[in-house]
């Protein structure tokens, strides 16, 4: 990318996943840096673990950006990666607080943007801050450019189709990345999660999920099968016809760790419930989920299995939570951090 003078002072600011960083979001980058001479790239839904909407970590998402930049212009360049709260307001207020700690407050910020569709909402709750629109130079969406990358069945083939909406830069990345087993791993589950929604076709389905916590420990499973094999997630699973949202999180939370009570023991430990319904907390699809929190105090942990679909059930500290916010399932983290307060 050829370099560029900016032509006003202070912080130009780009907001994306760049899930896969492609010559729409280049035009974004290319009007921050001639808009101002420091640039922040806001790199969203961070801290993540990897799935079919969420491939690339946020250093490989930093790298694809580095890739078409001048040696001038990356020394112009800071990068914030922001965790998903699923909270509007908590997540504004992480982009201002990372941008403030960046520009130590000293610096007026210009917001670039283009606004795609009703997915663009949050550009609108920056106020205070200066708002430029940029616009689409060419039509693409990173999800079709995933499908086609994740899909094809001939390597050279994928890069062609790529090649007119990718920087020859990110697609060398690219290329480069489908060596590693991750890229194995992202086909699989690709192809697992478009049979998925094949079969389950319903706008939306109902889930139910436990958190239960002692002794300082919660109670996570790992899971099996071919989406998210391996992630940690909360016991819970699809709510059955006929049954209450309660019922089935102690249902599925016996069924997959064998955990076991009394009822007046679970009712006197429940702590209260929340749904999450972000359109976007699982590639899977619409799935709406009924939250359950139970906390036994300080007991002797009972002996959990993993079973069902579950490869293992362990009592995992709390306090180690925040190392494994990549591995852990869907919005889980956030799941977590609602009743744990894992990411104050």
């Amino acid at each position: 990318m050829t370099e560029t003078k900016p032509t006003t002072s202070g912080t130009a600011l780009i907001i994306g996943r760049w899930q896969i960083f492609h010559k729409g979001h280049e035009t974004l980058l290319k009007a921050a840096l001639a808009t101002a001479p420091k640039v922040i790239v806001v790199i969203g839904s961070a801290f993540r673990s990897r799935n079919p909407q969420n491939p690339f970590t946020w250093q490989e998402r930093q790298a694809m950006v580095e890739s078409i930049l001048s040696a001038e212009d990356k020394a112009r360049v800071q990068y914030l990666p922001v965790r998903d709260y699923y909270d509007d307001t908590r997540w504004n207020a992480a982009v201002r607080e990372g941008v403030q700690r960046i520009t130590q407050c000293t610096q007026p910020i210009t917001l670039v943007g283009f606004k795609k569709d009703s997915s663009s909402y949050y550009l609108d709750n920056f106020h205070g801050w200066a708002w430029k629109g940029v616009d689409r130079e060419i039509e693409i969406d990173a999800t079709a450019l995933r499908n086609v990358y994740f899909e094809g069945a001939d390597p050279d083939a994928r890069l062609s189709v790529l090649q007119p909406y990718i920087s020859p830069q990110v697609l060398a990345y690219l290329q480069a990345w489908a060596r590693l087993p991750a890229f194995a791993e992202r086909m699989s589950e690709h192809a697992a999660v478009a049979a998925y929604r094949k079969r389950w076709a319903a706008p939306f389905h109902l889930t139910a999920d436990a958190v239960v916590q002692a002794s300082g420990k919660v109670l996570l499973v790992r899971r099996g099968g071919d989406i998210g094999h391996g992630l940690w997630a909360l016991p819970g699973g699809f709510v059955e016809p006929g049954e209450r949202m309660y019922a089935a999180a102690l249902r599925e939370l016996q069924e997959e760790t064998g955990f076991k009570t009394l009822a007046p023991t679970m009712q006197a430990a429940f702590q209260g419930s929340v749904v999450f319904d972000h359109p976007g907390r699982s590639p899977r699809g619409r799935i709406i989920t009924h939250a359950h929190h139970f906390n036994l105090g300080n007991i002797a942990l009972p002996e959990v299995k993993g079973a069902d679909d579950a490869m293992e059930a362990s009592w995992v500290p709390i306090a180690n939570l925040p190392a494994m916010e990549d591995q852990l399932f869907d919005d889980h983290a956030a799941v977590l951090d609602r009743f744990l307060g894992v990411y104050r």
